[in-house]
């Protein structure tokens, strides 16, 4: 594709591209010259829309690099750091990485799915069966929903913990991805009771026993799903991943997939960038989850209102509700979200910085992160090419 956008993007990804696999940012940062599990299959997702072999290359490095460290109890490793003959290997930080083990998961499965290697699913079969068990136990309470520590996944220093909405549909994408290869009544089993347990949970009006029945008829539902709900109840920030994962992977009522849409579209129409910040609206200092918020942080406070987690814009977030508007025929809104992820990426002289304040538009973060380049690339290809993942 001979587009400047496209081309810096991938350019981006090459120079993130190390002998174990992708790092999260070409940028000499030391947490972030890693390769991480959620971030190198973000990129490696990237890799296979874009067809550029090299970059496959590397996604398979990456998914070996996490296979080869997993633990002997399933967990995938957080990330992984390699120095000459020292490894480093984190499964998290403050809290477990759940997600890291669905991410792994969902990038054997397509990387196998699109190079037609169907052996790649089976030599890490073993590992696959770990995850799933792992999985399974962090139910807790066996009734099919995955409980999520706080910091437990990408939003690492938000507030969502417990019963996290994000993190049960990548527990369906992997399970859907993974059955496209195994086949196993059992497994479609799953999916379907994961299914409907976010729809009585995570929807209004629903029919079935609820989690947390009285926080459930306390909650005033708004049109999109909660971000997460715990013992403790419901919080109800917009989460853009996690509402573009159930449009993408079709899960919900037509008319309240419907209405998730008409929010998010009006949500993007009025921010000055016109894309979809992280999770909406932002917490301020005046508000309950205030002390819960400042607190969660390893090194620095990063989560000022409409910056970082906290209603900030991140690039990654908004190519995945791209592949959620082309999955509900919104073509045309797709191209505008695009062009306004090329442009975010393309702030000073391309520096593709991990995210930027939703109000002042000014970059944050980290520059020269590859899954803002990997956003740019999923979503440019599924417009242009047609491309479409394993779902």
């Amino acid at each position: 594709m001979n587009d400047l956008n496209y081309n810096k993007a991938i350019e981006l990804l090459q120079s993130a591209s190390s002998t174990e696999g992708f790092l999260a940012s070409a940028e000499d940062v030391s947490n972030y010259k890693r390769v991480w599990a959620r971030d190198g299959v973000i990129c490696g997702l990237a890799a296979l829309a874009s067809g550029n072999e090299e970059l496959i290359e590397i996604f398979r490095r990456t998914l070996e690099t996490l296979a080869n460290n997993q633990h002997h109890n399933g967990t995938i490793p957080s990330n992984v750091m390699t120095n000459e003959d020292v490894i480093e290997v984190s499964y998290g930080g403050l809290a477990g990485r759940v997600d890291a083990v669905t991410w792994f998961i969902i990038g054997i499965c397509q990387y196998s799915f699109y190079t037609n290697d169907s052996t790649f699913v089976k030599k890490y079969e073993g590992n696959i069966q770990k995850c799933l068990q792992l999985l399974e136990a962090w139910e807790f309470n066996n009734k099919h929903l995955l409980y999520v520590p706080l910091s437990g996944n990408w939003a690492d220093e938000y507030i969502t913990d417990g019963y996290v909405l994000s993190d049960q549909l990548l527990r369906i994408w992997a399970l859907k991805s993974y059955n496209y290869f195994a086949k196993d009544n059992s497994i479609s089993n799953k999916i379907e009771k994961i299914t409907e347990q976010i729809e009585i949970n995570f929807t209004p009006n629903s029919v079935g026993e609820k989690y947390h029945e009285r926080a459930y008829n306390e909650v005033n539902f708004q049109r999109y799903m909660p971000c997460s709900f715990s013992p403790a109840g419901y919080k109800m920030q917009f989460d853009a991943f996690g509402n573009s994962l159930a449009l993408f992977l079709n899960i919900g009522s037509k008319d309240f997939q419907n209405s998730i849409l008409e929010y998010s579209i009006e949500l993007k129409n009025e921010m000055p960038l016109q894309l979809l910040p992280a999770f909406w609206p932002a917490i301020k200092e005046s508000d309950l989850d205030w002390n819960l918020l400042k607190n969660n942080c390893k090194y620095e406070f990063r989560n000022h209102p409409n910056e970082f987690h906290n209603g900030g814009t991140w690039s990654m977030v908004n190519g995945f509700y791209g592949l959620a508007l082309l999955a509900k025929e919104k073509r045309l809104e797709a191209n505008q979200l695009l062009d306004s992820i090329n442009l975010m990426n393309a702030e000073e002289d391309f520096s593709f910085y991990e995210n930027f304040n939703s109000k002042t538009k000014v970059p944050n973060g980290v520059p020269f992160c590859a899954w803002s380049a990997a956003a740019a690339v999923m979503l440019g290809q599924s417009i242009n090419t047609n491309f479409k993942f394993l779902v």
